[in-house]
């Protein structure tokens, strides 16, 4: 009798478990005809960057270049110590980035009394804010050419800013060229009004290598 009950009850514990198994098989194949899908599924793995390439900045060739209304006409002046990383491939603009930056007292206008001048706090605020930066949020075709657009941080003030720009590449070198204008009165350079003007023209020229 012990024996005969033993076995009722392996019989009954396998019967369960065959029904769960066959309800769960059940179940599935039924979510699987109303959405479509195949029952059981491999996780893809994520689709990977392709690298991007790197170009390394000639600073000592590079030139940022300004403009600006004056008291006595326009004032052009420049920019040193570039610090660039640029990450560009024209094929994959979703991947690419450049961010850079400069040093407010490499500032030159060929008066080196004005130069003093434009580091003060009413100006650049050289001492408090030594760098003026960029970092760009994405990149993307334009025309002939590409737009970088980013946060342009002067004197502690970001703002955002399109630089259109173009890029030649020629075996292991290329060059980037862009211009855009932004308002000084936007970071807090110099008085409003007056007899400087408020629109800042820029002009960037940067030779790059592989």
């Amino acid at each position: 009798m012990k024996t005969t009950t033993a076995i009722k009850k392996i019989y009954l514990l396998s019967f369960l478990f065959f029904s769960l198994i066959s309800g769960s098989d059940a179940a599935e194949k039924n979510n699987s005809a109303k959405t479509g899908e195949p029952a059981t599924k491999t996780k893809r793995d994520p689709v990977e960057k392709a690298a991007v390439q790197k170009w390394n900045v000639d600073a000592a060739q590079a030139q940022i270049k300004f403009s600006v209304k004056g008291p006595f006409g326009t004032v052009d002046g420049s920019l040193g110590d570039l610090k660039s990383t640029i990450l560009f491939d024209k094929d994959n603009l979703a991947a690419s980035s450049i961010s850079a930056s400069t040093e407010s007292k490499s500032i030159s206008t060929g008066i080196k009394l004005r130069n003093n001048d434009l580091q003060k706090e009413k100006y650049l605020s050289s001492d408090k804010y030594p760098l003026l930066s960029f970092q760009s949020d994405k990149i993307q075709k334009s025309g002939t050419g590409y737009i970088a657009i980013g946060n342009l941080t002067i004197k502690g003030v970001s703002k955002k800013v399109e630089i259109p720009f173009s890029f030649t590449e020629k075996g292991n070198t290329g060059v980037f060229k862009g211009s855009f204008s932004i308002q000084r009165q936007d970071y807090g350079i110099g008085k409003e009004g007056g007899s400087i003007g408020n629109t800042v023209s820029i002009d960037l020229e940067v030779p790059v290598t592989k």
